[in-house]
Formats: structure tokens, sequence, C-alpha cells
């Protein structure tokens, strides 16, 4: 009788153990869901806090190895109103922030559904950097493909790797 009741006291503590694995799995699945990063699609031209979301969300996929908050750098739709404005005022902030150095381990993120004049931008705030200046800095352009080679060319003499995320 001692057998048979240790025997069921067995088989039933080796039940609740594996149920309670079973649900530290299900745990553990659920937080590795939750921690993944959510996937925006790319807002319409004109949605500004859109835009602003998608570009965070795009940026914390390319954290890896980067020690601090990117920098970001947005430009609004063309049509904008006051579109040249925000343009003339990011290129002077890019350059300047270009200009005095960028820290390795940090990375620069811009993106626009103005994917050529945030191309333009690029080029001109990293006109005279330079060379080699910017060795483990990441560049991040979110933009279109046709945009991207002339954004390696003008950033790759810094020494900052460029990462490209095509918006389709």
């Amino acid at each position: 009788m001692t057998n048979k009741i240790a025997f069921i006291a067995l088989v039933a503590g080796a039940l609740f153990l594996a149920g309670c694995n079973q649900k530290g799995k299900e745990e553990a699945a659920q937080t590795q869901q939750a921690a993944a990063p959510v996937q925006l699609a790319v807002p319409q031209a004109g949605d500004t806090q859109g835009w602003k979301l998608y570009l965070v969300s795009v940026a914390k996929q390319h954290m890896d190895g980067i020690r601090s908050s990117p920098f970001m750098y947005y430009l609004p739709a063309e049509d904008a109103a006051d579109f040249a404005e925000q343009y003339t005022r990011q290129t002077d902030n890019v350059a300047g922030a270009v200009m005095r150095g960028v820290l390795p381990g940090n990375m620069l993120a811009f993106g626009s559904p103005a994917s050529g004049k945030m191309a333009d931008l690029i080029v001109s705030a990293f006109t005279g950097v330079q060379a080699g200046s910017m060795k483990d800095v990441r560049v991040l352009f979110i933009g279109n493909s046709q945009d991207i080679e002339r954004v390696k060319a003008a950033v790759e003499p810094s020494g900052a790797n460029v990462v490209f995320h095509e918006v389709k």
C-alpha cells in the first residue's frame, strides 16, 4: 500500500512539474513575441506622426552595437507648407553635428517621405567632412533605392558605416 501511494505521489508530482514547465515555455514565448520589434507599414507621405513612428521603428531594428540613442533626422513631404524652412534647418543641424564629430558607437538615422531631398541633405551635410573622422559611426538611410548610391558616396569617405533600409 505504501508503494502504491508513493507511486501515485510520484506520478502526480511529475505531471505537476510537466504542467509547470509547459506554462513556463508558453510565458517565455509570449515574452519573446512582446519583445520583438513591431513592423510598421510605411505611412502616407503627409502623415508626419506616422513617419516619425516608422523611423523610430526602423532605427530600433539597426541598434546592434550602438551604445546610445540614435540622432534622428526627419523631413516632411515636399508639399508641406514649411518644407523649405525645415530642409534648411535640418541641413544646418546635420552639417554642424558631423563637422563637430560624432563619437564611435553612435548612429545617425535619416528618413523622409521625400527620399531624394533627404539624400540631398545628407550629401550637402557630409561635404567637407574629414576623411576617416567618423569611424565606427553608423549612418542609417531610410529611403528609396535610387538614392542610396549618392548617399554612400558622400558618407563613406568619413569612415562611417552606411546602412540602407528601403521604403517600399
